[in-house]
């Protein structure tokens, strides 16, 4: 509903038109009954559908998990193999160095390579080799499984170039033992001696893992090389391989070679929960599905009795109708009760306002508007109280009326906030206002303003358009405090406009930019009538999605 007042010397004020009551409730609808049976099934094999489905995403949310996780823990796993590299290939490097730097020393290369040699060390069999020979110069500890084969020794160091590099044997079975060997060439010497070492390998299988170790929870098997072969195997903490089921594979280089360390988990790595939640969820859910059937089927046969009642709720609803729509009427005509029936007349002023509420069908809101006059001045108070409804309306009420009762007083706007400021407390009634308090000395031309937490007020001249500022004190209600006025003077045939917050504020925007919009709009040109200025205000910013109570209220000097 829209309420437009324009009040000048000698006019008339239109009164807004009553909505039209609200029509009679719809005709009821036929009710039919489906089928029960039919409709029970239904439900059931949706239900297990959906459980069906949810099963299957956690099943595969738990096997991606699992996956993800084992693959961490194999590379986590070979970044620990490869750790052991610089123990192997520092003792050979240093050797190797030793022998270049003493032209095969063996006194020398035995002094040293023996504390590395031996039960508990990195060696068993440590050599040192000439370039091009089939047996070694010098050897600690065991004889070298590979010197037993001269062709073999003489393959395996013809291919231990480039020098620098760790190269590594294939497994090497003896009678005894079971050996890898590793060697050694520092490159710039002149005979470049080669060190060579053989470890041995354990052959007992399943290796088992220290309870401690941070991969207790892990099977592994260990192949010399890059493809997981019987040949290579080296190790394994399972008695049968290749390993099958869940497992990943990580090749870590090691020198010119490589291990290959294949691990599977021996228990879910996420925990017994998801390995467990689609069986989880498949079994509730065959349970939920029997239970939605049934409770389908006791709702369909109760489905008859709540029809007979909402036959007689029905003509309930209908009184309650009409009772609403009398109680909307009574709304309306206490809004227009509070709101002035006119503006007053005065030879200096013309003025005019327009109230329109944000919501449609409700028309008790807390913006309120009011001008008294006092001998050669007006005194314009604009409020917007928070919420809507009577409580809101209560309380516009007394603000109203208070304001009017200081104005009689000849209190000034600042003053009459600040008795206002006693009227109100959030805090017992809910709500609390912001007000504008605007005195208009007509023959001075002046303003004098104060606001409790309230939109300034716009001057308008030809071709400019301005906002006026004064201290702002808080909303009304929110404190007692004392309010701050402000003094400006106004130019002849000048414009002024207050507002509410409803007429510029948009939930998806900053309000600085409505005020702009504001300002831009109203820069008149000296031609438009007062009138049309409110008027078109309301009918441009309105339409840009305003759903707040509006109130806008002018006042133009004729002099």
């Amino acid at each position: 509903m829209v309420t437009t007042v324009l009040g000048t010397a000698g006019s008339q004020v239109p009164v807004a038109p009553r909505p039209p009551a609200e029509p009679g409730g719809p005709e009821p609808v036929p009710v039919h009954r489906p089928r029960r049976n039919l409709l029970g099934i239904v439900v059931a094999l949706v239900t297990l559908i959906a459980s069906g489905a949810l099963s299957w995403t956690s099943r595969w949310e738990y096997d991606h998990t699992e996956s993800r996780l084992i693959g961490l823990r194999v590379k986590e796993a070979g970044s620990v193999l490869a750790g052991a590299l610089p123990a192997i290939q520092t003792p050979l490097a240093s050797a190797a160095a030793l022998a270049d730097a003493t032209d095969g020393d063996v006194g020398q290369f035995k002094g040293f390579m023996a504390r590395y040699t031996g039960t508990g060390r990195p060696f068993v069999s440590a050599s040192l080799w000439r370039p091009g020979d089939s047996m070694p110069i010098a050897v600690v500890g065991s004889a070298p499984v590979i010197a037993d084969s001269a062709d073999a020794s003489r393959a395996f160091f013809s291919r231990t170039d480039p020098p620098a590099v760790l190269h590594m044997t294939e497994l090497m079975r003896a009678a005894a033992s079971t050996r890898l060997g590793y060697a050694f060439t520092t490159p710039g010497g002149s005979l470049k001696y080669t060190v060579y070492g053989e470890g041995a390998i354990a052959t007992t299988r399943p290796i088992r893992i220290a309870s401690d170790s941070a991969f207790a929870d892990l099977d592994y098997a260990l192949y010399v090389g890059r493809t997981p072969i019987q040949a290579a195997l080296l190790q394994a903490s399972v008695s049968r391989v290749p390993i099958g089921g869940r497992h990943a594979t990580a090749v870590v280089p090691f020198g010119d070679s490589a291990f290959t360390l294949v691990m599977a988990p021996r228990h879910s790595l996420s925990g017994a929960l998801p390995e467990r939640l689609p069986w989880i969820i498949a079994v509730v859910g065959v349970l939920l599905s029997a239970a939605f059937a049934i409770l389908t089927q006791r709702l369909s046969h109760r489905r008859r009795d709540a029809e007979v009642l909402a036959a007689e709720l029905d003509g309930i609803a209908r009184d309650n109708r009409r009772l609403y729509a009398e109680q909307r009427n009574v709304a309306e005509t206490l809004q227009l009760a509070l709101l002035p029936a006119d503006l007053p007349r005065s030879n200096s002023a013309e003025m005019a306002v327009h109230y329109e509420p944000g919501v449609k069908g409700i028309h008790i809101g807390g913006d309120w508007y009011d001008v008294i006059t006092r001998q050669d001045q007006l005194l314009l108070v604009v409020g917007d109280v928070s919420g809507r409804g009577l409580p809101a309306a209560t309380v516009m009420a007394s603000l109203l009326y208070g304001a009017r009762a200081y104005a009689a007083q000849g209190d000034a706007p600042d003053a009459i906030l600040s008795k206002l400021s006693n009227l109100l407390r959030v805090d017992a009634s809910g709500r609390f206002a912001t007000v504008l308090c605007v005195l208009l000395d007509l023959a001075r031309h002046q303003i004098t303003l104060a606001s409790a937490g309230h939109l300034p007020p716009l001057l308008v001249q030809p071709g400019s358009a301005r906002y006026l500022t004064c201290p702002i004190g808080p909303p009304i209600g929110v404190a007692s405090t004392r309010y701050e006025a402000a003094t400006v003077d106004v130019p002849e045939s000048a414009i002024l406009v207050a507002f509410t917050d409803g007429l510029v504020e948009r939930r998806t925007e900053s309000l600085d930019v409505g005020l702009e919009r504001l300002r831009e709009l109203a820069s008149w040109d000296g031609t438009w009538a007062l009138a049309t200025l409110v008027s078109t205000l309301v009918r441009t910013l309105l339409g840009a999605g305003g759903d707040d109570d509006t109130v806008v209220l002018g006042v133009r000097w004729l002099s």
